[in-house]
């Protein structure tokens, strides 16, 4: 190239000229070999191999390169980082999902003072004939800033006793009391306004009242027998809200008396004697 050329070019006097695309191209594949050759260390990537032949084979794209610096252009390279995509995305669908840790949230040691007090009370609506249940637990001596706590447990999850999947238990707990549990029906509970709960900080007592929702067997049973005079066995008896006994059930009339044309009354006794036993009719 002459010096006028080079003019043309774009190139300072004294200078080579101009660098072409591949020029630039092996510049720059040789500056980012020097580059990787001070930060990467070979011994520890998995897919680097160097074979008997002394040249480094890339185990990942099989590819073959004629020294250290080629190997480390082409992990810079896309097929490379595509290949290392692929496998990454390809071992973890494959990986087994791993059971994770069991790790328990730390309990506050608090030392129980014992049960609380309470209080159980049966409730009848004549109108629905819905039954519930109210409870009344007694906190005297509650800790400051807490609210007692309820929760439903099935009878599979206690070891106390056998289980039966009649019943269900209703937990109450609070510190620094001892939980509570209070064994009810497996019955459908009415989660409606119905259901409430109340916590009465002045008097320290927490109320539950947990309504089950009527049965339409039952209902339809009860309201048959009662238009019968009876209940059917199975059902108790509405309570009765201070209006007086319950009615006795109807009986059958007792038989009428017979007659007996043949009786003659005795005759009266002398003075001082006493009186014949009296006859009775025989029933033949």
């Amino acid at each position: 190239m002459s010096f006028m050329d080079a003019r043309e070019a774009g190139s300072k006097p004294g200078s080579g000229g101009a660098a072409s695309q591949q020029n630039e191209a092996i510049d720059r594949r040789e500056r980012l070999r020097r580059l990787a050759l001070e930060t990467i260390d070979l011994s520890k990537d998995p897919y680097f191999m160097r074979n008997h032949l002394g040249q480094y084979e890339c185990r990942l794209c099989l590819t073959l390169h004629n020294n250290e610096g080629n190997y480390l252009a082409h992990t810079q390279g896309k097929r490379h980082q595509q290949n290392l995509a692929k496998r990454a995305a390809r071992e973890a669908a494959e990986k087994p999902a791993l059971p994770q840790p069991n790790r328990r949230a730390t309990t506050r040691q608090t030392v129980k003072i014992g049960r609380p007090g309470y209080k159980v009370t049966k409730q009848y609506d004549p109108e629905t004939m819905q039954r519930s249940l109210l409870f009344q637990i007694d906190y005297p001596e509650i800790e400051e800033g807490t609210k007692p706590r309820h929760r439903f447990m099935s009878a599979y999850e206690q070891r106390k006793e056998a289980q039966d999947k009649k019943y269900q238990f209703l937990l109450f707990a609070t510190d620094p009391y001892e939980v509570i549990a209070f064994k009810i029906p497996n019955s459908e509970v009415d989660r409606s306004d119905r259901l409430f709960s109340y916590w009465d900080q002045d008097s320290k007592v927490y109320s539950l009242q947990l309504p089950f929702k009527p049965e339409p067997e039952k209902i339809a049973a009860q309201q048959a027998a009662a238009g019968a005079g009876a209940l059917p066995p199975g059902i108790p008896p509405p309570p009765n809200f201070g209006l007086g006994p319950p009615p006795l059930p109807p009986q059958a009339p007792a038989p009428p008396p017979q007659f007996n044309p043949n009786f003659r009354p005795p005759p009266p006794a002398p003075m001082g004697q006493a009186p014949p036993p009296p006859q009775f009719m025989q029933q033949r």
